[in-house]
């Protein structure tokens, strides 16, 4: 063998072990191929690789390159600009070697949260239906709704990045297992805006809201338990911090419009502290994500019967109309942000509801309406605003009611008033325009009233538009 063919061997064989130590790139989780990218924001895309090596970003609706470097624990961040709404485009990331995400659209991203009711997927749980569903699912394929499911984690550690998952686009193979109400929200969104709708599913069944923040948030509530490092789950979704190490913590940042929010089931038996941490809860995501006060929309728990469930629970605290009426005061306390009112489709005998279609919709409707601007449709519930006595009726008013309030013909049965005793009595209730006056033969001087304040009950009351009222009380008596 001449020293010429030696040589070229030793070459090759050098060139060879080179690429093959090379490795690509390793991105997040959260970006693969057909993913969405908000629009007209500068996104963060992010990764790991040998401290100090160089990677560039290129991407192809700009032709722009971006460059930056791993920092000393081999992590690194790079903001592109995005463009107004459109698509498809690809990202290339390469640190040498190259790694292309194709088939990328630019529109609005949105993430969704919560437990069982957010996580139930469009084909039902198991001997669990969601009305409807079958032909939606069937109907589903479309190449501008683009769906994304954290895996499930609930961890002590708080972890980087999530386990592997992809983007997929809508159709009835992946629609079916995706987020009934997140999938019912991002196909009005689309169908009203005409823009690619990309839908972040991170959500797990079962979950308490303190699961889903980290300790710093918590310090606030001191008869939560925060798990050490090396304790073992027992409740793998009403562990303080877990899913928020094992699921939320690793996709903080990715590029968003905004969230929806459906939980509260598992905190029902404490609405006290449940009206503190929620709100709690939305500040902390809000400036860990650092996208500012997003918007940020959330499905009150619809009416069940909880006293089924153990340690079976009656009376007092446990009536979840507490918790409701604590998901009803958070409007206030939470900027930017509104409640979807699920009174009219509660089911005394299962948690999760078979009507999914109107929780999505309302939802999509506060989106719409308030982060959208559209005009001339209702989209938020009436809300009770005030009450004032007169002679010996209570007047009540109500906000987002101009057109008025409707009980469709049907007699009001379901308001109750009390004088200073605290010793409630049903009550007559009549509408008038955008108010009620309710009063009773027992109640002379009116303190307070309820209205649907019950465990189980189906809403009565609505605005014009359909939308239903809240349950609510005017007082603040103990519970």
């Amino acid at each position: 063998m001449t020293r010429s063919i030696i040589r070229t061997i030793v070459i090759l064989l050098l060139t060879t072990s080179a690429l093959f130590t090379q490795a690509q790139v390793k991105l997040a989780s959260i970006f693969t191929s057909n993913m969405v990218l908000q629009q007209q924001m500068d996104v963060p895309i992010w990764g790991w690789d040998k401290p100090g090596k160089a990677i560039t970003i290129t991407t192809s609706w700009n032709k722009k390159l971006y460059t930056t470097t791993a920092d000393q624990a081999g992590k690194w961040k790079i903001k592109v600009s995005t463009p107004v709404a459109g698509g498809p485009y690809n990202v290339t990331i390469s640190n040498g070697q190259v790694t292309k995400l194709d088939n990328v659209l630019i529109g609005e991203v949105w993430v969704l949260g919560g437990q069982s009711n957010m996580e139930m997927p469009m084909k039902g749980f198991k001997g669990q239906p969601i009305m409807g569903s079958n032909d939606a699912i069937l109907k589903s394929k479309n190449n501008n709704i683009r769906l994304y499911t954290v895996p499930r984690s609930s961890v002590t550690e708080v972890q980087d990045n999530s386990k592997p998952s992809d983007w997929h686009i809508a159709g009835p193979e992946f629609v079916s297992n995706f987020s009934a109400t997140g999938y019912y929200f991002g196909r009005l969104l689309n169908e009203m805006l005409n823009v690619p709708i990309g839908l972040i599913n991170c959500s797990y069944s079962g979950s308490f809201a303190e699961a889903w923040v980290d300790p710093d948030v918590l310090k606030a509530f001191p008869t939560v338990k925060i798990p050490a490092k090396t304790d073992t789950i027992k409740q793998v979704s009403r562990t303080a911090t877990t899913l928020y190490n094992g699921m939320l913590h690793p996709i903080l940042g990715y590029g968003i419009k905004g969230a929806i929010w459906y939980q509260g089931e598992s905190n029902y038996d404490n609405p006290e502290m449940y009206e503190r941490l929620f709100p709690a809860l939305v500040e902390r995501w809000r400036a860990l994500w650092a996208q500012g006060n997003f918007p940020f929309y959330f499905a009150q728990i619809a009416p069940y019967d909880y006293a089924q469930l153990p340690p079976y629970n009656k009376g007092g605290k446990y009536n979840s109309a507490y918790t409701r009426d604590a998901q009803r005061k958070s409007q206030k306390t939470i900027h930017n942000s509104a409640m979807a009112v699920l009174m009219d489709i509660g089911e005394q005998n299962s948690i999760h509801p078979a009507h999914k279609e109107p929780g999505g919709t309302r939802l999509a409707y506060l989106a719409l309406g308030k982060t959208y601007d559209v005009k001339g449709f209702g989209f938020a519930s009436p809300e009770y605003e005030n009450m004032t006595v007169k002679d010996t009726a209570a007047v009540l008013k109500f906000v987002n009611a101009n057109n008025g309030l409707t009980s469709y013909s049907k007699p009001l049965t379901q308001f109750e008033i009390a004088g200073k005793d605290q010793k409630f009595y049903p009550a007559k209730a009549v509408i008038n325009g955008s108010s009620i006056t309710v009063s009773s033969p027992q109640v002379k001087e009116p303190a307070a009233v309820r209205y649907a304040f019950r465990d189980f009950i189906v809403g009565e009351l609505f605005g014009t538009d359909g939308l239903p009222v809240s349950s609510f009380r005017t007082d603040n008596w103990p519970m």
